[in-house]
């Protein structure tokens, strides 16, 4: 489950560390937004650092050079694990995102979080690309934007999973690539603002799904029960991982899945609905991604 990123995109402290409580070790990490950052500060990306979670600090800086250096200190003196940048901001600031991180590291223990580029966000198609300006298609754009955070030395980027073949090949197995907008079951066809997504079958080995808890700005629609697979055994809860020391993920594929949901008790969906994610994404990118 390494692979799971969960996004705590709810807007206050409390909730926030309520849904990490009751999905550590069931997930990767957990990534902290504008909106839960701008509400609660720098002291809930503290709490989950404290109780070992990887944070990915979500907040995509774009500035000039000096000021995005500045933040990436920043960020990683609360002790995350990932951060990102717009690679949009170019080379030099990309350049300085980079080395602010190296900084950090000669003067601590070594460690250092992930620094990644978003390409095109999500939300963006052609048309929308080319009412700013950018001509090209959107996967020839992110693989630009790519192209120039892998020169820059970042550790890979944020893009659809539309691009996630083309980018494997073009940046090598060892560029880290997150993926947001898998959909599958009823959050296939939730209203959001991701255009640029992929949907996976919604059965898995061992459950069907039904509704989903997975789902953006707490707008669940159907039940969101999981009933076990007549043809198969549940799976046995698994035991809450280790911290670990190194901030190197084993896998260079994850997954980011907006995880919001007010329904009381649902948070078993939405790990289920994880597990959906990780098996399902293996199974569809076999032959595009790894």
């Amino acid at each position: 489950m390494e692979r799971i990123l969960v996004a705590l995109d709810v807007p206050t402290a409390r909730e926030a560390l309520a849904l990490a409580g009751k999905l550590r070790g069931a997930v990767g990490g957990f990534k902290v937004g504008s909106e839960l950052f701008t509400s609660a500060g720098p002291d809930v990306v503290r709490a989950l650092v404290g109780e070992g979670d990887h944070v990915f600090l979500d907040l995509k800086f774009h500035d000039i050079p000096n000021t995005v250096a500045g933040a990436v200190k920043s960020a990683a003196s609360l002790g995350v694990w990932m951060l990102n940048v717009h690679a949009s901001g170019g080379l030099p600031m990309l350049d300085a995102a980079h080395e602010a991180a190296e900084a950090v590291a000669a003067q601590s223990d070594g460690l250092r979080p992930l620094v990644i580029a978003v390409t095109a966000l999500t939300s963006l198609d052609a048309d929308t690309l080319a009412s700013v300006g950018v001509a090209a298609a959107p996967k020839a754009h992110v693989l630009r934007l790519a192209t120039l955070a892998q020169a820059a030395g970042l550790d890979g980027v944020v893009a659809s999973p539309q691009e996630a073949r083309e980018l494997r090949q073009a940046m090598g197995p060892d560029f880290l690539i997150v993926t947001p907008g898998i959909r599958g079951g009823a959050a296939s066809s939730g209203a959001d603002d991701q255009v640029r997504t992929v949907v996976f079958g919604y059965r898995t080995a061992n459950y069907w799904r039904r509704g989903s808890a997975g789902c953006s700005r707490g707008d669940c629609k159907g039940d969101s029960e999981l009933r076990p697979s007549p043809s198969r055994t549940p799976r046995t809860p698994r035991t809450p991982r280790t911290p670990r020391t190194s901030r190197t993920p084993r896998t260079r594929n994850l997954i980011l899945t907006n995880c919001r949901s007010n329904r009381k008790n649902s948070w078993p969906a939405l790990v289920h609905s994880a597990y959906e994610a990780y098996e399902a994404y293996p199974a569809y990118y076999a032959r595009q991604v790894t």
